[in-house]
């Protein structure tokens, strides 16, 4: 018989798995898209995967907000999940033994790098203006507190568009031609489109799932709901961006998995401004932990750390195992996951 502890770490299991397992259904079946409609890696990356691999964060935020009432497992999966596919560069960068991850990237990616910038910069000011008390309350945060959602969640969803449009615009204009003939062995688009969406539901069914699980982690194992959101919860449902960002590299498609990364950092700041819209209690900056402010401040300056390696692209290795901007990448992660389950709520 199982232990009450033991079960709750199964269905936390479990639910990895199945978003596991359906991200890598995803990523085969994009790439099939992506040849049978002639679209670039990089754009099939950014925004299609990214916003299917950001599934489970999205039905993980909606319920958090909605069904479990905790507002610091959405905001903390969705900021915590920018934090972890940054990290998932240095999971390229050190796999990738032939040559470093920054000299082979394309410039096109400084574009969604920046808009993250931007987005995630936002995000960090609107969350401590919201902490304000009344009258210095934010007027961001709370001009259209009576509508349920602040300004906050209009301005990220306007951001949002305006990203997507400006890279698309961009990947339009600097398109490579391709002379590679179609495999006959391909699945046809329709085959490919319907077997894609399975996998992307039975992502989203298990990011439904997976609020319920973490609340009880939390408490039986007396750790902080900011915690957990921000490093359990966001590396499960970040499981998808990983399983892409594997066999993207196994089929030798380096900017459709570095696409799938930064564009999903775009859908998970997104992300915030649709669980604002959910969030009836009031605005959901507001009603969190200030901690995450730790949190959006990481994933900027690892996001900026990104964006020295596109333009600089240094070629070395520190101790012959990744660059140094990787490890600068690893060294804010793991003193943003310090700061979190120190200070965490």
């Amino acid at each position: 018989m199982m232990s009450p502890v033991s079960v709750i770490w199964f269905q936390f299991a479990l639910c990895a798995i199945l978003i596991g397992v359906a991200g890598y259904q995803l990523s085969l079946y994009g790439d099939v898209i992506a040849r049978r409609t002639g679209m670039s890696g990089s754009w099939v990356g950014l925004a299609l995967l990214a916003t299917v691999t950001s599934l489970p964060e999205l039905a993980t935020g909606i319920s958090s907000v909605t069904v479990a009432n905790a507002p610091n497992l959405a905001v903390g999966d969705a900021l915590g999940s920018c934090v972890v596919n940054l990290v998932f560069l240095v999971v390229i960068d050190t796999l990738f033994r032939k040559e470093p991850l920054w000299p082979r990237a394309g410039q096109g990616h400084v574009l969604a790098a920046a808009f993250g910038v931007l987005m995630l910069g936002f995000t960090l000011v609107s969350l401590l203006m919201s902490q304000v008390t009344p009258p210095q309350a934010s007027v961001l945060s709370s001009v259209l507190t009576p509508l349920g959602f602040g300004l906050t969640t209009l301005v990220l969803l306007g951001l949002y568009l305006v990203a997507m449009r400006t890279v698309f615009a961009y990947e339009r204009d600097h398109a490579v031609p391709k002379t590679a003939t179609l495999d006959d062995q391909l699945p046809t688009l329709r085959t490919a489109l319907i077997r894609f969406a399975i996998a992307a539901f039975v992502v989203a069914g298990a990011g439904v799932w997976l609020p319920f699980v973490a609340t009880d982690l939390a408490n039986v194992m007396a750790w902080n709901k900011s915690f957990v959101g921000s490093l359990f919860v966001a590396l499960a449902t970040s499981l998808p961006e990983l399983a892409v960002t594997l066999s993207a590299l196994r089929l030798g498609a380096l900017d459709m998995a570095i696409g799938n990364l930064l564009g999903s950092n775009l859908f998970n700041v997104l992300i915030i401004a649709v669980d604002d819209l959910f969030y009836r209690p009031g605005v959901l900056l507001a009603n969190v932990s200030p901690v995450h402010a730790v949190t959006a401040a990481s994933a900027i300056t690892m996001t900026g750390l990104a964006l020295v390696g596109l333009f600089f692209k240094p070629g070395g290795r520190v101790l012959r195992a990744m660059s140094w901007i990787s490890l600068g990448l690893v060294c804010m992660y793991l003193l943003n996951t310090y700061v979190l389950f120190l200070f965490g709520e």
